[in-house]
């Protein structure tokens, strides 16, 4: 029999891993684990019940955290006017001179925004920031004519989220310091942009198959599904 880690006993010691619990019971629970050195993150796990294969059935899409994420973002901005984009808290913006740098091999930002005109030369670094899920897209709301009010957004606690190839998806929801109605107020929103985000194409199945909340370092915790299924 495989033998259980430290921080598997020490978490099954403070709660029963096997049950289901509501947002606040799971997030409360969390935070009785054992905490590693560093601020750890905390994401919202689920398993969908989609199948990755089609394309008709991905899912992606964002989600405004009530309590931010607690994670400083970098953002750059393609743009015409990079002063506007600079004046609004972009950490870098430009046109050509941005695409040449990411070209060039620079990618030292969290977050790339477009404007709509913008992005007909932003498709020449599409095999750059593709594979890395960097490029702006319309979906997330990092394709905008507002500026501005997206840079505000995305630095103030907006997370994009898309599922992974076998069906999966994570989506960070804070940090280990925050206050524990912060955290499960921030897991909440997760969960309902996620269930806001399933594909019609995948009306009449168990969409959600599990939740389960974590950090970095901890043990899974489990949400009961059946409040977000359809």
């Amino acid at each position: 029999m495989k033998k259980q880690s430290k921080r598997i006993q020490s978490a099954e010691a403070v709660g029963d891993l096997k049950a289901e619990y509501s947002v606040a019971e799971a997030v409360a629970l969390l935070a009785k684990m054992p905490k590693a050195k560093f601020d750890e993150t905390v994401e919202i796990s689920a398993r969908l019940g989609v199948d990755p294969k089609q394309s008709d059935q991905m899912v992606r899409g964002t989600v405004s955290l009530p309590n931010g994420s607690g994670k400083k973002v970098s953002v750059i901005v393609f743009t015409a006017n990079p002063q506007e984009a600079l004046a609004a808290g972009a950490d870098a913006a430009g046109l050509g001179d941005l695409i040449e740098k990411i070209n060039g091999g620079w990618m030292d930002f969290d977050v790339a925004i477009s404007t709509t005109a913008a992005m007909k030369d932003v498709r020449k670094v599409a095999r750059v920031l593709g594979p890395r899920g960097l490029m702006p897209n319309p979906k997330s709301g990092t394709v905008s004519d507002n500026i501005p009010e997206t840079i505000k957004e995305v630095k103030g606690g907006r997370v994009e989220f898309k599922m992974d190839k076998t069906g999966n998806i994570a989506i960070v929801v804070g940090k280990r310091s925050f206050e524990d109605s912060a955290l499960a107020q921030n897991a909440e929103a997760a969960i309902q942009a996620l269930v806001k985000a399933q594909p019609a194409a995948t009306k009449g199945i168990k969409f959600i198959k599990s939740l389960t909340v974590s950090s970095t370092m901890s043990a899974g915790v489990k949400i009961d599904t059946k409040p977000y299924l359809a």
